[in-house]
């Protein structure tokens, strides 16, 4: 989340996994980060609320059971009038994304759904990454069972695993020739904002 007052920019981290916090601070050190749940903060993080100007949730929601309550605690950390990105992957699901642990994929209309039920106004949902990351999903698909047995095995020193990262930092260059807003990408940008006047049920 980004929140500016009087000119400075402050830049602070959510993140559940004490792991991820780590990899976080060293890859963004200007940033601070805290380790919380948002179903059960701690005390410490309840002067984030009503603080940040944007929130950007990247690849988060599809791994949790309950969007709609994850969302709305998204919302108590935005000002009213802040601004939420989110990404979700969209496409069928293969077996290394349920291993991985995603819950569901979604389409425009089903993470507008739960962005509006959390108490978002949608600005724009855009479907990016056709070709080349439909492609790589597709890929996924295909291997799906292998790469779970490769990642148990620590695959990442074996032969398919050096195939696998040539292939990822393959896949890194094309991902920059996807095409930002056509109705067959399978990466899902949503655009939100929490109202200035919340609507009397919320």
């Amino acid at each position: 989340m980004v929140a500016q007052s009087g000119g400075v920019r402050r830049c602070v981290g959510i993140e559940l996994s004490e792991v991820g916090v780590g990899i976080s601070r060293a890859k963004v050190p200007t940033a601070t980060f805290h380790q919380v749940d948002l179903f059960a903060p701690p005390a410490e993080v309840s002067c984030l609320e009503n603080q940040a100007d944007v929130v950007v949730c990247s690849e988060v929601i599809e791994h949790v059971d309950d969007p709609v309550g994850f969302c709305h605690r998204i919302r108590s950390y935005l000002k009213p009038g802040g601004q939420l990105l989110v990404t979700v992957p969209g496409g069928p699901m293969s077996a290394f994304d349920h291993f991985i642990g995603h819950r569901r994929h979604y389409e425009r209309t089903s993470i507008a759904r739960v962005l509006d039920a959390a108490g978002f106004k949608v600005e724009a949902v855009k479907l990016a990454g056709f070709p080349f990351f439909n492609l790589y999903r597709l890929v996924i698909i295909l291997l799906g069972k292998r790469l779970i047995s490769n990642v148990k095995s620590g695959g990442e020193r074996s032969r398919a695993g050096t195939w696998a990262s040539l292939a990822i930092a393959l896949f890194r260059i094309l991902f920059q020739f996807n095409l930002a807003n056509f109705s067959l990408g399978w990466q899902i940008l949503a655009v939100a904002r929490r109202p200035l006047v919340m609507r009397p049920w919320q």
